[in-house]
């Protein structure tokens, strides 16, 4: 007899995976829909330009499109193309290994920093050009950075305000207006569900025009608001869109359907790193994929702590492999931004994972994070967790007690010393004395159990990861391993429930957004001269003939 559940799994990873093996999707119809798009008119942009923020680092540094137009400009000047490769030049050095350090480091200052170079910084102050002629070898790096600092500030002054009287930035509104377009579920494919949580499930989408893959955690408005969850995810999405890294998933859109809010983030196709401790091979991970990942997880941590936030769910769960293997973390339901200096004392987290302070109630911050971690390392690396067995029936109290009182013991052989250490250190049960928590130069980077990592190179994503998943793989539960969630009665929604709706349904998110533009080539294909949009699309997505007036992709 024919097991239909495994062929309506065997379906769908089948139609999943070929969406994922073709970033292009089904390219005749996506040519079709490219077709009949293109940039708004200048007339149309007005208003963007009043309500966007017109600094140099916001348009010409963190957003991808701003920087490609203000590189453009600065190629049409000499001097400000001096100062953008000198920069340029620079970041290869920070990020150059050892072995050519020093060549990058002489072909620099012989380069930009000597008077009679072609490439001379003529702006440069006259303070830093004396300190240049007479500086011995040990101090040249300092007079880099130093060169570097007002390097940028001639490019933020004359050739910023060049760029905003320019017909790049002109381009720059066109595409700022594109990008605010409202964004509906009729902007994607669907495919399979990759899981659940408390509110909804996740599931694989992916843009019609770019053929970009994402996942698409889909909130039950009718659930939210009998468990009065709308105030948690709100803050999710917000604190999602504020963070850029690549070590924490990127929220690219958020937007409404009839039933349900949708946050669309990065698609980590390799599986939770808890899937890799239990279900490949024997239980844990290789000492060196347990080091490379906890070096990315630490690096997201951190830059979380730098704007404020205490993730409180730290867990292998929730920390996800990409296609290539790097981490990054997920979930940020739990996450909470506190005011600088001002404690909490909010119980949160996973059993197993909670900090002693959680635990006892107290006042904490960032602490918390560091103990988690140090809870994910030893999972990592012995199979189980400090405080309990892989399967092991225990009570939440009883956890609680072994968190509290017990020593951990580090008894599985692929512990080393470092290892061991460092678990120490984040697992200890004063926060004072924890790794992380001992005073602001603190740094659990600096840890020997790092000593192989160079954090430079792994934030620039410069380090090959130890482990790549198997493409031909679904590495999640099957269609029936993942439990259906039963309808919703009696919960209504008001016209108070839209309101909030409209405030969480903002749209596309504008890094990760403009990063697909770019990376799709859909950026190329609108900003060529020649590009002539196509008849029907001109009459439905913005010409004078049509009502919206602003292109919209479908």
């Amino acid at each position: 007899m024919c097991d239909m559940g495994a062929l309506d799994n065997l379906i769908a990873n089948t139609v999943y995976l070929q969406a994922r093996k073709s970033v292009d999707g089904d390219i005749k119809e996506m040519r079709k829909r490219r077709q009949s798009l293109f940039l708004p008119n200048h007339a149309q942009c007005v208003s963007v330009k009043q309500n966007i923020d017109v600094e140099y680092e916001n348009v010409c540094e963190q957003q991808p499109i701003g920087k490609m137009l203000f590189h453009q400009l600065t190629a049409t000047v000499p001097e400000y193309q001096v100062a953008v490769d000198f920069i340029n030049e620079v970041s290869n050095f920070y990020l150059a290994e050892n072995g050519v350090k020093e060549n990058l480091r002489q072909n620099i200052v012989t380069n930009f920093l000597k008077p009679d170079s072609k490439n001379y910084l003529s702006f440069l102050s006259q303070d830093l050009v004396d300190k240049c002629k007479t500086a011995a070898e040990k101090e040249s790096e300092e007079l880099l950075a130093r060169a570097e600092s007002e390097a940028k500030m001639f490019l933020k002054g004359q050739a910023f305000r060049d760029f905003l009287n320019s017909p790049f930035f002109d381009k720059f509104l066109q595409w700022k207006t594109l990008e605010r377009q409202p964004i509906t579920e009729k902007y994607f494919y669907q495919f399979r569900v990759l899981g659940k949580g408390g509110f909804g499930e996740v599931c694989a989408i992916q843009v019609k025009v770019t053929g970009k893959m994402y996942a698409c955690k889909q909130l039950d408005k009718k659930r939210l608001k009998k468990k009065h969850g709308e105030e948690m995810a709100l803050l999710e999405k917000e604190i999602l869109e504020k963070v850029n890294s690549r070590f924490i998933v990127n929220l690219a859109y958020a937007y409404e359907t009839k039933s349900h809010l949708c946050l669309v983030m990065t698609l980590m196709n390799g599986g939770d790193l808890k899937f890799h401790i239990y279900n490949i091979g024997e239980k844990g991970l290789e000492m060196n994929r347990a080091m490379f990942y906890t070096a990315q997880i630490t690096c997201g941590i951190l830059h979380l702590h730098s704007q404020n936030i205490v993730y409180r769910d730290m867990k292998p769960e929730n920390v996800l492999l990409d296609d290539n293997g790097n981490c990054r973390l997920s979930d940020l339901g739990l996450a909470v931004r506190i005011k600088e200096g001002i404690a909490i004392n909010h119980k949160a987290g996973t059993n197993g994972y909670m900090a002693p302070e959680i635990l006892k109630e107290e006042k904490y911050t960032y602490s918390v994070d560091w103990f988690a971690l140090g809870c994910s390392i030893y999972e990592m690396i012995a199979g189980r967790t400090p405080f309990k067995d892989y399967k092991e029936k225990v009570s939440k109290d009883e956890v609680k007690r072994r968190t509290l009182e017990d020593e951990v013991k580090y008894e599985h052989p692929n512990f080393t010393e470092e290892s061991k250490n460092i678990c120490r250190l984040l697992l200890a049960k004063n926060s004072e004395e924890r790794l992380g928590c001992r005073g602001e130069d603190d740094n659990p980077r600096k840890h020997p159990f790092f000593k192989s990592i160079n954090f430079q190179r792994l934030e620039a994503g410069l380090i090959e990861p130890p482990f790549v998943p198997d493409p031909r793989t679904v590495y999640c539960k099957d269609l029936g391993d993942i439990a259906d969630f039963s309808e919703v009665q009696g919960i209504d929604i008001i016209d108070k429930d839209k309101q909030f709706y409209r405030k969480f349904a903002t749209g596309a998110v504008n890094i990760p957004w403009q990063e697909e533009m770019i990376e799709c080539g859909l950026y190329d294909e609108l900003n060529d001269p020649t590009r002539k949009p196509s008849k029907a699309g001109m009459l439905a997505n913005g010409t004078e003939e049509a009502k919206s007036g602003v292109c919209i992709i479908l």
